[in-house]
């Protein structure tokens, strides 16, 4: 029954990005030798984050509360709106402190090789959330990658057709790179050079 528990943790640990079967077991041998308190932390932690983290109603990025903080925050430039493909790539982009617009985060990005089409991504709750007469600029900070690519050309074309401007992170972030690993400086560049 033991070995059953030990693969399942092994197969769970297996779901993580990045993770093969050589990693998860050393992650899961460490845990339950060296760290059994921090596995009951972990599982703790996760647990609560699944309950009662969801959705926030307005930028779509990971909150607690309905509308999270940033889409809270008074001193933000509601007429700017930077659409993202994930929170990781809102996050590095706060990090630069070179953007006091808004965000809105699509969770992942087209692939039509994948079956990922805009029915699988937020881009109806996208397009939603420009109609508030507030928004005048949408800055598509998409991944230079052919699917980051193509998900930026199919939501300018959208937006564009309800009267945005519409414009797109420059060049400076390296092709196929995504946004939660270059560093704020590049970001920052990308951001002020957008067109």
């Amino acid at each position: 029954m033991a070995e059953g528990r030990l693969e399942a943790l092994v197969a769970a640990l297996r779901r993580l990005p990045g993770v093969g079967v050589k990693s998860a077991q050393r992650m899961a041998f460490h845990l339950l030798q060296h760290d059994r308190d921090g596995a009951l932390q972990m599982s703790r932690a996760l647990a609560d984050a699944v309950a009662q983290v969801g959705h926030c109603g307005r930028c779509h990025t990971f909150s607690e509360s309905p509308v999270c903080e940033t889409c809270l925050d008074p001193r933000r430039d509601r007429r700017l709106l930077c659409v993202v493909e994930t929170p990781a790539d809102q996050a590095a982009l706060e990090r630069t402190g070179s953007f006091r617009g808004l965000y809105f985060v699509l969770m992942g990005q087209l692939s039509p090789l994948e079956g990922r089409g805009p029915d699988d991504i937020a881009a109806r709750e996208l397009l939603d959330r420009t109609g508030d007469g507030e928004v005048e600029e949408v800055i598509l900070a998409t991944g230079f990658s052919a699917e980051g690519e193509a998900t930026a050309h199919v939501l300018a074309e959208a937006l564009r057709a309800r009267g945005l401007r519409v414009t797109r992170l420059a060049r400076g972030v390296p092709a196929g790179s995504d946004l939660e690993y270059v560093d704020p400086g590049t970001i920052a560049h990308a951001l002020a050079d957008r067109r």
